[in-house]
């Protein structure tokens, strides 16, 4: 296992550009602006930040997305459940299982990530309920001794 990991939920704010920007960019809610001051000039901690999307599953901080209006339905949360599993598989056989992850999400996303409860190498998660969840975020990276 190595490092840490930290998945947030996407939020309903959003970037008003048109075009791509970096998901980490993307995103104007939840704990997404806190991530973006603290690590804009941290090319290695944006490297293990992801973000849940109800529209394109799990991306990194740098990934490009375009904007983008879609809530997780319930309807819709078992297909995405079956993409962010292979997501992950992919994300760990490229690199690694992180040693701990921390998820700052609704719980209807949790949905999203049964599949990584399974396995057998599963980290360690702290999860934090309130995507809006900063102070509590921050004392956990703080702790991990992120930057």
């Amino acid at each position: 296992m190595i490092g840490d990991l930290v998945i947030a939920g996407c939020s309903h704010r959003k970037a008003p550009e048109s075009g791509l920007l970096p998901a980490l960019e993307r995103y104007a809610g939840g704990i997404a602006p806190q991530l973006r001051a603290r690590f804009s000039d941290h090319p290695h901690a944006r490297s293990r930040i992801r973000f849940l999307s109800a529209a394109y599953g799990l991306v990194g901080a740098d990934h490009l997305i375009a904007a983008y209006d879609q809530r997780l339905e319930p309807d819709r949360a078992e297909g995405l459940r079956l993409i962010v599993n292979g997501q992950l598989r992919r994300d760990f056989a490229a690199n690694g299982v992180p040693r701990r992850v921390l998820l700052v999400l609704e719980p209807d996303y949790l949905v999203l990530l049964a599949d990584l409860l399974a396995l057998p190498e599963r980290p360690v998660l702290h999860w934090i309920p309130d995507p809006r969840g900063w102070p509590q975020a921050a004392a956990v990276l703080d702790e991990w001794r992120w930057p």
